[in-house]
């Protein structure tokens, strides 16, 4: 159907239920003329007439009540169908997908959670944990949280909180055994237990702090996960010396199950932020979440 024939039709169907053109006009916000040359090119480009028309009103002819049958409902269920979509963008209701790492799911949205769904009951999230650097459009979601230098490009980033403090840890018993490292450079006679990132298939490189400078020691060892809450929990084992953020893992510390080390050498992790396309900036459920979320 070419636009022609769409306002042709919405025309031809505010006639037949009115009953004249002038009301037809009126309904369509419209001059009449206007209303009678629309009807004209309907009409020329169906073949027929769909009216029979007099001083007084204008009476649906065969053709035109056979149209009418087949059509009548079809912009009473359009207008519906638009009235609903924008009552649904105006409310805080509906599906949030959502993909996260494990410990944005710890650390940001757990502790929060109940307040949330106490404010907003009508919202479902979905969320979806993964390491993995996720394509939001592919995957079909609707937003995205990861650390800051793992953001998607081209997209709206809202910080979810501070820098993160990172920490290399290690089981007493490990450090027993093998010793505590006093510098970055002993850790290169450690089991170190690395990470590979899911998104670039690369182990994560161990950042330190030496002579003011932010540096990379290329450690080794023979345990590689591409889950960080497995990483910790080797490291608890004593299998070696492992790497997280803090937060993640303060109560194992303050425990004494684990036992940070080189802490005056490690440098701060960026914030998590929350990541989402543009064309969605105006929905109102995750507008609705990143309200709750959001630093200020």
């Amino acid at each position: 159907m070419n636009r022609a024939d769409l306002h042709g039709l919405r025309t031809f169907l505010a006639i037949a239920d009115s009953g004249t053109l002038r009301s037809a006009a009126v309904a369509l916000g419209v001059n009449p003329s206007a209303v009678s040359q629309q009807l004209k090119t309907f009409e020329d480009s169906l073949g027929t007439a769909l009216f029979v028309r007099n001083t007084r009103s204008v009476v649906l002819t065969d053709a035109g009540r056979a149209l009418h049958d087949r059509t009548h409902n079809l912009f009473v269920e359009i207008d519906a169908a638009l009235t609903a979509t924008r009552s649904a963008a105006g409310t805080a209701s509906g599906q949030l997908r959502i993909t996260l790492p494990y410990r944005a799911w710890q650390l940001i949205i757990a502790p929060r959670i109940s307040a949330f769904r106490d404010t907003y009951p009508e919202i479902e999230l979905d969320l979806s944990v993964d390491e993995e650097l996720t394509d939001i459009f592919a995957g079909g979601f609707h937003a995205g949280i990861r650390l800051g230098d793992y953001l998607a490009d081209e997209m709206i980033a809202v910080a979810l909180t501070a820098p993160q403090d990172a920490t290399y840890i290690a089981a007493k018993d490990y450090l027993a055994r093998q010793g505590t490292p006093q510098s970055p450079a002993d850790l290169l006679h450690h089991d170190c237990i690395r990470y590979r990132q899911m998104s670039t298939g690369q182990i994560a490189p161990w950042r330190f702090i030496v002579d003011e400078a932010d540096t990379e020691v290329e450690v080794t060892g023979n345990l590689v996960f591409n889950d960080l809450r497995s990483v910790v929990d080797a490291a608890s084992r004593g299998l070696g010396i492992g790497w997280s953020l803090r937060a993640g893992v303060a109560g194992q510390i303050e425990s004494g199950e684990l036992v940070e080390v080189l802490a005056d050498r490690t440098p701060d992790r960026p914030r998590f932020y929350l990541y989402y396309p543009k064309q969605l900036k105006s929905l109102n459920r995750l507008r609705a979440f990143i309200d709750h979320f959001a630093i200020g």
